[in-house]
């Protein structure tokens, strides 16, 4: 069955660059972004992890974990981490999973359930699908999702915008607008009523219709 937003976020051990993990314990109390990418040595894919190892402290600031994740062994993340630092110039801190039985790949939807149970003889080709972004939430829920084709790399940018969002939905009820940045307006939810509204925001609103409520974003 596929996953969808609200869905409980798959919980799995595996082997990482940082060593075991049990996925659940290790996002812990906050927020986390698990991202894949289709095979090491690749050139996107190698564009793709170099910057979100840049972003990381803006992550770290939203107290928010990241991990990324291919069908290869970990053996291959350390040496292909090499890779990364010397072409985009940053070091790859955050762990990276090695999936090569594909268990985890499989677990959230990224490859078809005909496509085996290894990843050996795998090419970039047949990982097309593998490129994804799950926005995973302190109670374990998928907030958001992503997938791009293999062939486009992802604006890691829109992944913390997306984050952000996510977590002032979370915190105020608030919805985000059409290209909203930081501390531009939002607007309330429609499940929460004016009454309840002008608790939450004594200031008022703006609502140039009675179903669109929009206030400064709240702290």
């Amino acid at each position: 069955m596929s996953l969808r937003i609200n869905a409980t976020a798959p919980d799995f051990e595996a082997e990482t660059t940082q060593g075991k993990i049990k996925f659940h314990d290790w996002i812990g109390d906050g927020w986390a972004i698990l991202f894949s990418h289709p095979k090491d040595f690749t050139p996107v894919c190698t564009t793709e992890l170099g910057y979100m190892a840049g972003l990381k402290p803006e992550f770290d600031r939203r107290n928010t974990k990241i991990i990324g994740l291919s069908v290869d062994p970990v053996d291959n993340h350390a040496k292909w981490a090499k890779d990364i630092e010397e072409t985009q110039g940053h070091a790859v801190t955050y762990p990276m999973i090695g999936d090569p039985e594909l268990k985890v790949a499989k677990a959230y939807d990224m490859l078809p359930e005909t496509e085996g149970d290894s990843s050996e003889g795998r090419t970039a080709a047949d990982n097309a699908t593998v490129r994804s972004v799950f926005v995973i939430g302190p109670d374990k829920k998928i907030k958001a999702m992503l997938t791009y084709p293999m062939s486009t790399g992802r604006n890691f940018d829109e992944v913390l915008r997306l984050l952000e969002s996510c977590q002032l939905t979370a915190k105020h009820q608030v919805a985000t607008p059409v290209n909203w940045k930081q501390g531009e307006d939002v607007i309330i939810v429609p499940a929460v009523s004016d009454e309840v509204a002008k608790e939450r925001f004594p200031g008022g609103w703006k609502a140039p219709k009675p179903y669109l409520r929009i206030v400064p974003q709240p702290k």
